[in-house]
């Protein structure tokens, strides 16, 4: 894991120092919104709608029980809100580094089933217990993509982000 956080910090060191601006995006973490960026994706279809990397060996982060380097993210399949990370990591930056968080985010489709009417729903607690109550069903992909969050729930950002 260390490795691959090296491998990405000179390239967003050198987009931040030289004004590149990427598209950043909104989700919902234990019911606070954090801003993210997203850079690659494992799957080639995806890739190529959003504009982003295609790196198929990102899958292989998945592993197996706690040899994954993925947390969860759930994305609701017909776009009827915001994605819901599973965590994010206690503090943006350096300062105070948080071991659990990793910017590699397994993808988890939701879908409302029929007759089950839609709300908004702001952390992984919320969508456990839809998926529990029969409200939601999850497809519990393959796909990883890369997301690192670039301001945390205390709205702290990252160096460069504006």
């Amino acid at each position: 894991m260390q490795k691959l956080l090296w491998l990405l910090l000179p390239a967003l060191l050198c987009a931040c120092a030289t004004g590149i601006t990427l598209p950043r995006e909104q989700a919902w973490v234990d019911g606070r919104r954090v801003e993210y960026v997203t850079t690659d994706i494992s799957d080639g279809a995806m890739a190529a709608q959003a504009g982003i990397n295609h790196v198929p060996r990102l899958a292989g982060a998945v592993g197996v029980g706690s040899a994954s380097l993925t947390e969860r993210v759930y994305k609701f399949a017909d776009g009827a809100q915001i994605s819901v990370f599973a965590s994010g990591p206690a503090a943006v930056g350096a300062a105070r580094p948080d071991p659990n968080y990793s910017p590699l985010w397994r993808l988890v489709l939701v879908r409302w089933k029929p007759g089950k009417p839609a709300r908004e729903l702001r952390s992984e607690e919320a969508l456990l217990a839809a998926q529990a109550s029969g409200e939601v069903e999850f497809d519990v992909t393959g796909i990883v993509v890369n997301c690192p969050i670039t301001r945390g729930v205390d709205g702290v950002a990252l160096r460069g982000v504006r």
